[in-house]
């Protein structure tokens, strides 16, 4: 595939802070729903990659968000389950740390350190927990209509950033302190997604409930929001590359792009499937190739696409047949990238 097209961007800045928020402006666009249904035609394979599967041992509980720590074990959350779970690749074995009932974890990141932050999305606050005791440490979000806090990502040392996608806002977490601040969107009904920062450590998230990709500027606390060209466009996930390219996929309408800050164009490409593709998650290695998934098939299907040379470079489908993959991790190291499934799965993928 090496077809695609180039449009100018919008942007426009601003300052907010919590004290404004009444003051917010923006469409208004209402919550996005979209069906489950997914097609099952037979999906062809080019470049298969080798990915291997480990059955999660609690039934049903959406393990999600893998993330590779220094040890190199393999940490989720169970979102139905209300657990954090670490795996050993190497043993295959698994052990659970319980959250409180109703807590429905969505993300988690491990500091260096080894301490484990997670995402409370149905208790309004952000947890770390120190694996060696089991004792968590809870920090409640300021204001009470961040009701969700989303997806977490390391910022600058000692920095969390995350999203708050019902809330409409961008926190920042002060790790050593547990202060939390908030920054309110201008788009009403944005719903912040996921979130990543670029080799500066700037964090860029998209805002699934519009057309929009979005930054905050961690000196002053500005939020710029750039309009994808497409109104239609929802982009889910997103990832940078060494360029400084931040990369979309557009779940709605099946495809992915490329937004250029320096030159503020965008560039998409329709993905594999087309629109049945519903690309979710997403991840960028240190070749400058991104890895996501088409959900919307069943099996769902892992792609690989070389920016580069702008050619899809491999397709693979996921034996237990994915479900829904939400969230990709790539580990350098050891040249993997990390997901989990809706079919109770952790999976690794070696790389090429």
């Amino acid at each position: 595939m090496t077809f695609g097209r180039i449009q100018k961007a919008g942007s426009h800045v601003a300052v907010i802070t919590i004290t404004s928020l009444l003051m917010i402006w923006g469409g208004l666009l209402g919550f996005i729903t979209y069906t489950n249904s997914v097609s099952h035609a037979a999906q062809a394979e080019l470049h298969p990659v080798d990915i291997t599967e480990w059955t999660v041992p609690w039934e049903g509980t959406r393990p999600r968000d893998p993330f590779v720590a220094t040890d190199r074990r393999v940490w989720f959350v169970g979102q139905a389950g209300d657990y954090l779970a670490v795996l050993d690749p190497q043993t295959g074995t698994f052990r659970q740390y319980p959250l409180d009932p109703g807590t429905g974890p969505h993300n988690l990141i491990v500091d260096p350190e080894g301490f484990v932050w997670y995402a409370g999305n149905r208790t309004a606050h952000i947890g770390k927990l120190n694996p060696s005791t089991g004792r968590i440490v809870k920090y409640p979000m300021p204001n009470a209509s961040a009701m969700d806090p989303h997806t977490l990502v390391f910022g600058e040392p000692g920095t969390i950033w995350f999203t708050v996608q019902h809330g409409n806002y961008i926190g920042r977490l002060t790790m050593n302190s547990g202060s939390v601040l908030l920054t309110p969107l201008l788009s009403q009904n944005a719903r912040p997604y996921g979130i990543v920062v670029d080799e500066a450590k700037v964090p860029w998230f998209t805002e699934f409930g519009t057309n929009k990709l979005g930054t905050v500027n961690p000196q002053t606390n500005s939020v710029q929001e750039i309009s994808l060209p497409r109104p239609e466009v929802r982009p889910r996930r997103l990832a940078i590359t060494s360029d400084g390219g931040v990369w979309y996929v557009d779940y709605a309408g099946g495809y992915f792009g490329r937004f250029n800050p320096q030159t503020a164009t965008v560039k998409e490409w329709p993905a594999p499937s087309n629109e049945d593709s519903r690309p979710y998650g997403i991840a960028v290695d240190d070749r400058d190739r991104i890895w996501f998934v088409e959900t919307g098939v069943l099996p769902n299907r892992l792609i690989g696409f070389d920016t580069q040379t702008e050619q899809v470079i491999s397709m693979t489908a996921i034996k237990s047949g994915g479900g829904t993959v939400r969230h990709m991790f790539y580990h350098q190291t050891t040249q993997t990238v990390w997901f989990g499934t809706d079919a109770n799965t952790i999976a690794r993928v070696i790389l090429p």
